[in-house]
């Protein structure tokens, strides 16, 4: 029953789905955030493959800040998906299976005869996630791979694989790690060579040090916004939250991935969550906008955010990524997606200054 219900849901999704853009009406929302200083970021929405809506807001309340339509923002662990995507090719191409256990990659790692790739994927394996240590983000420092893997091994389990779900950036960690073994070269070359190349992706990088055309973070205090001056150190957290990107550049890749040029259909399946069963796919999730069922990923560092997610039944993926937050990415794009559905929103509260 519960099925039947998403099943009927899904098609009154794509029914209800506005054939134009409601131009005018995003176009208002965006003028109300940046005219009261309420976020910095950009959008852009594409339907049937090809960009319908662009739009960069609040940049012009940083007055020091310069940018183009080229400058990318850090999108996080947006990055899991893409090192999902490089994992299933391996699959596909039977130089990895989803049953293969870590222990064959790192016997060191607690519980990895019983850990399979197919667990690390999906957040179920039970390990940690190293990126907090003492209950603090502590990658924001030169930190070696011994020290991460040390790190890995002493947090340990918390439960025995496939037991529950419990989101791990130690999983993905080792993930990359595995790729990079398969491979035989670092992740940003895997990255390149696997998906930046043969999509001519020009506006989505791997971190690299001293990078160009990055946004920095920026915080909102009192009633400006100030650069933070401490964020993580990318070269941490390779495969598992290092890429940076422009909206136009993840929606070019969202779009090839559910049309199937990336990866077989049958591969596609395998990431995507069960409806009904999983929130968790296999480097996918799954968002809830009111019914409108939406699969992507969602990103945060300690300064820059994004959202990048996919309707299949009409055919619209949004990429949303900020350096500037005050509302949180899944309130600030519900709002979105209930204008591209023609539905009214109430917009976000200005609050006293901070």
């Amino acid at each position: 029953m519960k099925n039947q219900l998403i099943c009927l849901l899904l098609l009154v999704s794509g029914y209800f789905f506005s054939q134009t853009i409601p131009t005018e009406k995003l176009d208002n929302y965006f003028s109300y955030i940046e005219n009261n200083n309420l976020g910095v970021g950009s959008l852009s929405v594409f339907k049937n493959g090809k960009e319908v809506y662009a739009k960069n807001f609040g940049q012009k309340n940083i007055p020091e800040l310069i940018y183009d339509q080229n400058t990318r923002y850090q999108v996080g662990s947006v990055t899991k998906m893409m090192t999902a995507v490089l994992i299933l090719k391996l699959i596909e191409e039977n130089k990895l299976h989803l049953n293969d256990k870590l222990s064959a990659f790192y016997p060191e790692i607690p519980n990895s005869n019983t850990i399979v790739i197919k667990n690390l994927l999906e957040h179920t394996s039970g390990l940690g996630s190293y990126v907090v240590k003492e209950g603090e983000v502590w990658v924001t420092g030169k930190a070696s791979d011994r020290e991460i893997m040390d790190l890995i091994i002493q947090q340990g389990k918390s439960f025995e694989p496939g037991e529950k779900v419990a989101y791990s950036n130690s999983a993905y960690y080792l993930l990359t790690k595995i790729l990079e073994k398969k491979h035989q070269k670092p992740f940003h070359e895997i990255l390149y060579s696997e998906i930046i190349k043969p999509l001519n992706l020009k506006n989505l990088a791997s971190f690299v040090p001293d990078q160009k055309n990055v946004f920095l973070p920026y915080r909102f205090e009192k009633d400006s916004w100030k650069i933070i001056d401490k964020e993580i150190d990318f070269l941490n957290v390779m495969g598992v939250g290092d890429i940076s990107a422009t909206p136009y550049a993840l929606n070019i890749f969202i779009n090839n991935l559910f049309h199937n040029k990336i990866l077989k259909k049958e591969s596609l399946k395998l990431m995507e969550p069960v409806l009904g069963k999983e929130d968790w796919g296999r480097g996918i999730a799954i968002w809830d906008f009111d019914h409108h069922i939406f699969y992507g990923h969602g990103g945060d560092t300690l300064g820059s955010h994004a959202l990048l997610i996919y309707n299949k039944e009409a055919d619209l993926s949004v990429a949303y990524v900020t350096n500037g937050e005050r509302i949180k990415k899944e309130d600030f794009i519900k709002n979105v997606s209930d204008l591209l559905y023609n539905k009214e929103i109430k917009l976000p509260e200005i609050k006293g200054k901070e």
